[in-house]
Formats: C-alpha cells, structure tokens, sequence
C-alpha cells in the first residue's frame, strides 16, 4: 500500500512539473497553415470550422500558392517544395512571401536586435547574430529572416 502510494505521488509529482515547464524549441518547421486557421476559428466562432469554410479557405490557400508558384519557377522547382505546397507549413529557406501566402500577417514584426535577441530566448546568442527581422505567430512561433528568406525558427510556449 506504501508502494502505491509513493508511485502515485512521484506520478503525480511528475505530471505537476510537466505542466509547468515551458515549451520550448528551436526546429526547421513551424506552424503549418491549418493549424493557425483552425485556431483563429476557435477564437473567432469559439468552434471548428465548418466543412464549407474548410474547403473554401483550402480553395484559396491553392490558389495562392499555385499563383506564386507560377511567379517564381525557381521556388517551383526547389527540393522544399513539398512543404509549401502540400504541407503548407512554414519552413527554414522560405521566403518572406511563402510564409505570409501560409500564416497570414504576423501579430508582431521587429527588426530591432535587442526584440529579436528576447524574443529568440536562450536561442537568442545564436540568432541575433543573423537575423535582420522576427514575425510573431500565435502559440508562441517565432519566425527570424536574413533579408528575404527564413533562416530559423522557435517557439516559446510559457504554461
């Protein structure tokens, strides 16, 4: 019964402080396109999105995406095509103009270093150095550009 007891307390120990550390990572992919729709839904309608307005934003998210595509052959024939055009998610080597056909305007845009260096968390030493400009996304994503294209991303999630 002891046993028991200290399993359960430990597990429960355990689960506490799983809760509580933030959520944090520096990856090559971040959000994908749908996951910030259905999460602007909920916020908007507090529900999912219907299935008319699923297959009309999809509608519209090809459409973009086949219209860039056809502006710049050389995006249209890159080996990371794949994760714009059918994973629709935001990927490190992407343009400034993929990731806003994708997620859309951004909450926050800096170019100032000290923001970007906050911003970046403990990846900040590394990333100030490059980046020339951050956008802020929901759920804590944080996209960092050198000029035109993506060069890193975090995402910082305090719960």
């Amino acid at each position: 019964m002891k046993r028991r007891l200290a399993f359960l307390v430990c597990g429960l120990a355990l689960v506490a402080g799983c809760k509580s550390t933030p959520v944090e990572q520096r990856t090559t992919h971040g959000p994908s396109a749908e996951e910030l729709f259905f999460l602007q839904s909920y916020l908007t309608n507090k529900r999912e999105p219907t299935f008319d307005e699923r297959r009309h934003w999809e509608g519209q998210l090809d459409w973009r995406i086949g219209q860039y595509l056809n502006q710049h052959p050389a995006d249209a024939n890159s080996i990371d095509v794949s994760t714009f055009k059918f994973y629709r998610r935001a990927a490190v080597g992407q343009s400034k103009e993929q990731v806003m056909i994708l997620l859309g305007a951004p909450l926050v845009a800096t170019s100032d270093g000290g923001e970007i260096e906050k911003l970046a968390h403990r990846y900040g030493p590394v990333i100030k150095g490059n980046a020339t400009e951050a956008w802020v996304y929901p759920v804590g994503w944080t996209i960092y550009f050198a000029g035109s294209r993506v060069i890193d991303i975090t995402q910082y999630l305090d719960r």
